[in-house]
């Protein structure tokens, strides 16, 4: 396809839905825990029964302002929800209960990050919603299962401005959401799970011209990767429908992941299909003082003050502060491990070599890795006292994955601590100085970086045990003494 083509543009806009992580539903008293039995966590509002009543969420409205304020929103002090209509199996009710004309956050902004440029992308709004139950069609030949336990979970929508040119860009940008809402503990962005979902609109036009195609909108994307290929997959097949003269259809296309390609689901419906109007058991949102300020002073440090703290107060590069704060929970660890042992750049190597190692050869999250921050910390002290070489450090921390002892401990019953006992390193120095002769000339006549050799066969004699720059200390001493 024609990726490379220079004559089209691509305007992208995401449309990113955000599941709350609030113990309970949006506008009903039952758990939203992930996981359930099929239909166990409901009630008859979540079921669409007549005559039952929506309650509001305090920690909807928090959780929402929270995103607003991180991505410098305007705060709507008096907001309504609305009822979007339209009918699905999953859907008992036969309308969601949303927001429409008044969003309660908008006018924002979020900056991306790439190789060689950064960018602001607007963000037109965020806005408070109920989510749909799901319909399974893999568990029976013959029917569509439907399980409601997740009719009512409270989400957020966060609609961007059409200001993304590129897959990667949007690839950034949803990197960016996924950041934030785990920095503010408000979703736990889990793609794969439906925590996180992403719709992505898709429109080209030849460069230079400003008025927008026609767009299609792609669902059905499970992870960054699949949004970016199949945002890339849509703009080549729009410009080769172009220029083979044809023309774009307004339409919603799933994404086929193990295709590589889009299908087409439905026609794009508009605002007017949905028949919106306000929601009328449910009185306006209003945000007072009080709730905004207590909001503000609940947010955490965000991600870049804090990659930028990590640079300029703890002396990391630019790259390693980076990787560090993309997670929340990692850049927690990282500070946890420091708290207890203050050598921020030899605990920032440990984190970015063995424990990001672990985690990706695992498949697990920071949360369930096996060695606390105090027993790391002490692994780092251990090295840092010269007690172990780095050799030994990457055995004892290999151990400790699978032992609940301290590194010290391990390192001792392993055979691994340097020895730094001047008795026991003195006379292997002393033979090793009466065995080489030739070479002790050689040094004494300018050849000085023999005294690796000298050290080399010390560390030899001693199996590994002796201290290093001790070892160096002696031999200089003797060689150069004499």
């Amino acid at each position: 396809m024609s990726s490379s083509n220079t004559e089209f543009e691509a305007v992208i806009g995401l449309e990113v839905h955000a599941q709350l992580l609030t113990e309970s539903k949006a506008f009903a008293p039952v758990s939203t825990k992930f996981g359930g039995s099929p239909n166990t966590q409901v009630t008859p509002l979540c079921l669409g029964h007549p005559g039952t009543l929506p309650v509001l969420n305090e920690n909807l409205v928090r959780y929402i302002i929270k995103m607003g304020l991180a991505t410098s929103c305007s705060i709507a002090r008096k907001s309504i929800f609305a009822r979007k209509n339209y009918f699905y199996p999953d859907l008992p009710k036969g309308y969601q209960i949303s927001q429409y004309e008044t969003p309660i956050c908008h006018d924002g902004n979020l900056t991306i990050e790439l190789e060689d440029y950064s960018k602001d992308i607007g963000i037109t709004r965020i806005h408070m919603e109920e989510d749909a139950g799901k319909s399974i069609h893999d568990q029976d030949p013959f029917n569509t299962l439907i399980d409601l336990n997740r009719s009512g979970v409270p989400l957020i929508e966060i609609v961007s401005e059409p200001d993304i040119r590129t897959p990667q860009e949007a690839y950034e940008y949803l990197k960016r959401i996924k950041q934030i809402v785990q920095y503010l503990e408000i979703c736990d962005g889990n793609m794969e799970e439906g925590s996180l979902r992403c719709d992505a609109n898709v429109s080209v036009r030849p460069k230079g011209q400003e008025e927008f195609g026609t767009r299609t909108e792609l669902k059905n994307m499970n992870s960054f990767r699949n949004v970016e290929r199949a945002i890339t997959y849509e703009i080549d097949r729009q410009i080769d429908l172009i220029e083979s003269g044809g023309e774009v259809v307004q339409q919603t296309l799933l994404w086929d992941a193990n295709k590589m390609e889009t299908r087409t689901m439905r026609s794009k419906e508009e605002a007017h299909d949905y028949r919106y109007f306000p929601e009328p058991d449910i009185p306006p949102v209003v945000v007072t003082d009080e709730m905004l300020e207590e909001v503000k002073a609940s947010l955490p440090e965000l991600p870049d003050v804090r990659k930028q703290r990590f640079a300029d107060a703890l002396g990391l590069s630019e790259e390693d502060a980076e990787t560090l704060t993309e997670d929340r929970y990692l850049a927690d660890y990282f500070e946890g491990v420091l708290s207890h042992v203050d050598n921020p750049k030899a605990v920032s190597n440990l984190v970015l070599s063995e424990v990001l190692r672990v985690l990706n050869e695992r498949s697990i999250a920071i949360g369930a890795f096996p060695i606390s921050e105090e027993r790391l910390a002490g692994l780092v002290q251990l090295r840092e006292n010269d007690k172990i070489n780095s050799s030994a450090m990457t055995e004892v921390f290999d151990a400790m994955l699978d032992e609940g002892t301290s590194a010290e401990e391990l390192a001792r019953e392993m055979n691994l601590m340097q020895v730094s006992d001047t008795g026991f390193i003195e006379p292997i120095v002393d033979k090793v100085i009466e065995n080489h002769p030739d070479e002790v000339e050689r040094y004494r006549d300018g050849k000085k970086g023999l005294i690796g050799f000298f050290i080399g066969q010390v560390m030899q004699q001693s199996q590994g045990k002796a201290n290093p720059q001790l070892v160096r200390e002696l031999i200089a001493e003797r060689l150069n003494n004499s």
